[in-house]
């Protein structure tokens, strides 16, 4: 382990010189959710690519039915059905004066016509008063022929989608750096790509260790806790933006425990543990992994160090494997862990997926505390809180253990008190992290 007392900035700088975002694959649109976009998207065909209607009615000319009312609606010859999917009019045929095709959402718009009725301002082909929908083409298809009364007029290009509209050929429909979710594949889909060139989410191994866990559904016998770390850093790291894989607890045994890395390896980008990194005389992760570098890669390894931090004072960070894997080595404790998740291996994983902004937001905020918070001097301590942004107050949640984990659920943000400051009074601007 390392003597040197680390500050939280230099061991993050540290991580993420190291940490290089992964090369770039083509995928599948449904694969690639999730990832983000190794280049610019540019369009290639129009959205929509023809006039089409945003409305169940009928294609008319502006003409006939100027001064259209429900008492003397304007009389029309149907000449046919245009239903989404069609290329227009059977036989190309135009809409002339005196006439109406009726139209589907979504059908592109006759030649000949220059706006769409919505059906509910027509009497639908029945002869009565205003509908309010239109019959199934199934169970009436007269109402493709015969006469429609029109009872309002339109202005030109009513109810139609132009041509173009949404996008051109030419225009940016998404930018290199954008993280591809469901909007977006879409939009991909819609402009008819079927692979994008993406990062992929970066697969990240989470494993704790101790002899005392225990996994959730067995019985806790005397001495033992259930093993809650692993299940909330691999909801984390998902959260992130990972494929995260969890492997049960492993026991206090350094060989153990060195192994059941190593087997990891073939499907981490990134490798996480908890526990086992203090002083205490059963701290196998160090023991494991002090030893274990990187023949070919100088400065390989894994280094133990104090951070000026609370909590989350003792750290490792190293490369370890033929691939030089990076290892985060986070300590034991639930708040402890999940702190240090937050500051460290959250911002990996967004270098690893090639994004630019790798942190959780930051605010100021007004301390909203009852008594002054005390803390340590040369120390940076991550209080649990609550953020009401529209007071623009934090109020702190849970004392200061680093193992009381029932707070951390109800917390959505952390409370930074800075090295220098060893006593925050109520009502003091204080810097949070967002958590959500």
């Amino acid at each position: 382990m390392s003597s040197t007392i680390w500050s939280v900035d230099e061991h993050l700088d540290d991580i993420l010189a190291a940490v290089k975002p992964l090369e770039p694959i083509e995928l599948q649109l449904p694969d690639a959710q999730g990832c983000v976009l190794v280049e610019d998207v540019v369009v290639e065909v129009s959205l929509p690519p023809f006039d089409n209607s945003s409305m169940d009615g009928y294609a008319v000319r502006i003409s006939d039915v100027e001064g259209a009312s429900e008492e003397f609606p304007a009389v029309l010859t149907v000449i046919g059905d245009v239903a989404a999917g069609d290329g227009g009019l059977a036989d190309g045929r135009s809409v002339g004066p005196g006439e109406a095709a009726r139209i589907m959402t979504g059908a592109p718009l006759p030649a000949g016509a220059e706006a769409v009725v919505p059906v509910e301002w027509t009497d639908g082909g029945t002869g009565g008063g205003p509908a309010s929908a239109m019959r199934a083409h199934s169970d009436a298809p007269e109402g493709a022929s015969g006469e429609v009364r029109i009872h309002r007029p339109v202005k030109p290009r009513a109810h139609v989608r132009a041509k173009g509209s949404d996008v051109q050929p030419g225009d940016l429909a998404l930018r290199a750096g954008s993280v591809v979710g469901p909007p977006q594949i879409g939009l991909l889909a819609a402009i008819g790509r079927s692979t994008v060139r993406v990062r992929p989410r970066p697969r990240v191994v989470v494993l704790s260790t101790g002899s005392e866990l225990v996994q959730p559904g067995e019985e806790l016998t005397a001495g033992r806790i259930y093993d809650s770390n692993s299940f909330a850093l691999t909801a984390a790291a998902r959260d992130a933006g990972a494929i995260a894989y969890r492997v049960p607890a492993v026991a206090d045994d350094a060989e153990t425990l060195r192994a059941t890395i190593e087997d990891q390896l073939i499907r981490a980008d990134i490798v996480v543990t908890t526990g086992g990194v203090s002083v205490g005389a059963y701290d196998v992760v160090k023991e494991a992994l002090s030893s274990v570098g990187d023949e070919d890669e100088p400065g390989g390894g894994v280094d133990f160090r104090k951070l000026a931090m609370q909590p989350g004072k003792p750290q490792g960070f190293g490369s370890i494997g033929p691939d030089h894997t990076p290892l985060l080595a986070l300590p034991g404790n639930p708040v402890s862990s999940y702190v240090s998740f937050e500051l460290f291996v959250r911002p990996a994983i967004l270098t690893l997926m090639g994004l630019d902004d790798v942190h959780r937001p930051k605010v100021r905020a007004t301390l909203s505390t009852g008594e002054a918070l005390a803390s340590p001097s040369g120390k940076r301590q991550f209080l649990r809180g609550t953020y009401d942004a529209e007071a623009g107050t934090v109020t702190p949640v849970g004392g200061p253990g680093s193992h009381l984990i029932a707070a951390l659920a109800q917390a959505d943000a952390l409370i930074v008190l800075p090295e220098d400051v060893t006593s925050a009074e109520p009502g003091t601007e204080t810097e949070v992290i967002l958590l959500r």
